[in-house]
């Protein structure tokens, strides 16, 4: 039989065929669709075009539903597009739908999936997203796709695929512990471009890899579309089990998928991690790296912890250890991803304050669990960009105009590295306050 990366491996389990090759196209069954406030009205509006106004969904306990983006805002426009969604939820009857507003409501899409047990390895994930590949921390093939996709999947529960070329990056070694995902990641990116993996799955591997915990990994598999990626992916161990096991609420059946040996990789890159340092993305690309000591000094007007890439536990747990005692020079913005995340700040501890207890402390602003202002949003979004400000920030995109304001300056980094230059009002070296 013929040898596949774990990519491969899943698409053509989902095509009922023996194997599959890159290039090829495929029909696929598709497990899970996940939708949102922003391209959830132009899904149904498809949906209801191509079947029907009193069509069903393929499989309703396998769409998800998560306003997310513009919601704690008075826009019109964006409360009538979760309207919408609520409208159809009744209409289909639909079981996941984690509505703003009422006790069932998680926050940002791609946290709030694993957390309520949508993430299973060797399934196939698709969503109106570009950064539903978060979920490939789990092994399993999940990508974005556009709101006609979307509509059809609805409808039809698959969707046709093309099989990408696999590559490979392999991160060995102990981390640091100024180090964090956001810091390899970024250095891939700054490595390969913004391009460098255009309609390819990233596999990411290695000892540095799996001493990673689940939050860290899906940091890894979140960025994998800054570098034009169709898909990132982790292979399962027992960490990504324990954490699919313990939210698995339903109890359905998954398979884990792992790459065979003597599988073709289009490149492998291979890094060690004890050798790598800081990093930023510079404006206005992801893929614009610099080392944090060479632009260290660099004025700032704002920072900013959160979004999926960087509004989970353990990024929290690693601002709050440099934040604590200590009190922010400039406008710091602090956005849990999730309400369980939100909650969490707020029980556990580092000595006698909990997380949240130490942000405000120390002079942050603490925002709703949403995507808040990554996007930029409309104009009340908290921590919205609305001057030409420069802004550290631990989000995923530092196009014009991505928090805010056309002309601002953001410049992406880790969590430890947002930390430590909202103390200073200046781009800083988090291995100033950590060994």
């Amino acid at each position: 039989m013929t040898a596949m990366t774990l990519s491969e491996k899943i698409l053509a389990k989902h095509a009922g065929k023996p194997f599959v090759r890159p290039g090829d196209n495929v029909w696929c069954n598709i497990d899970i669709l996940m939708t949102h406030d922003v391209c959830g009205p132009g899904t149904i509006g498809v949906f209801h075009k191509q079947f029907g106004r009193d069509a069903k969904v393929w499989d309703k306990n396998k769409v998800v539903i998560i306003p997310d983006h513009y919601i704690f805002t008075a826009d019109v426009m964006a409360n009538r597009n979760v309207d919408t969604l609520r409208q159809f939820v009744r209409e289909q009857n639909l079981p996941h739908f984690y509505d703003v507003g009422t006790d069932r409501y998680k926050g940002v899409c791609h946290i709030a999936l694993p957390e309520e047990g949508h993430t299973r390895p060797g399934e196939i994930l698709l969503g109106t997203d570009s950064h539903t590949c978060t979920a490939g921390a789990f092994g399993e093939f999940a990508t974005g796709i556009g709101n006609t996709e979307a509509g059809f999947v609805l409808g039809t529960g698959k969707l046709w695929l093309s099989v990408p070329a696999t590559m490979r990056f392999v991160f060995q070694g102990n981390l640091p512990p100024y180090l964090m995902a956001k810091d390899l990641i970024l250095a891939v990116i700054g490595d390969i471009g913004c391009d460098g993996a255009t309609y390819r799955a990233m596999e990411f591997d290695g000892d540095g890899v799996y001493a990673l915990d689940m939050e860290e990994r899906m940091t890894l598999c979140n960025m994998a579309i800054e570098a034009g990626g169709k898909n990132g992916i982790i292979a399962p161990d027992r960490v990504t089990l324990g954490y699919v096991d313990a939210r698995n609420k339903s109890k359905i059946a998954y398979e884990v998928v792992k790459s065979d040996p003597g599988a073709t990789f289009m490149v492998e890159k291979v890094y060690d991690v004890t050798k790598m340092q800081p990093v930023v993305a510079k404006p206005h690309s992801p893929d614009n790296k610099a080392p944090v000591r060479e632009v260290q000094g660099t004025k700032l007007d704002r920072a900013y912890i959160g979004s999926c890439t960087g509004g989970k536990m353990g990024d929290f747990r690693g601002a709050a250890k440099i934040l604590d005692g200590k009190t922010v020079r400039i406008d710091t913005f602090v956005v849990p991803a999730t309400s369980e995340i939100a909650r969490q700040l707020k029980t556990e501890r580092i000595g006698s304050r909990t997380l949240e207890e130490i942000f405000l402390a120390a002079g942050a602003k603490m925002g709703e669990p949403s995507c808040a202002a990554c996007l930029g949003g409309p104009a009340d979004t908290f921590g919205r960009l609305n001057e030409p400000m420069s802004c550290i920030s631990t989000t995923n995109r530092n196009f014009p105009g991505r928090m805010g304001h056309k002309q601002a300056q953001v410049y992406l980094a880790s969590p430890l590295t947002v930390a430590a230059s909202a103390l200073t009002g200046t781009i800083t070296d988090p291995r100033d306050f950590v060994g």
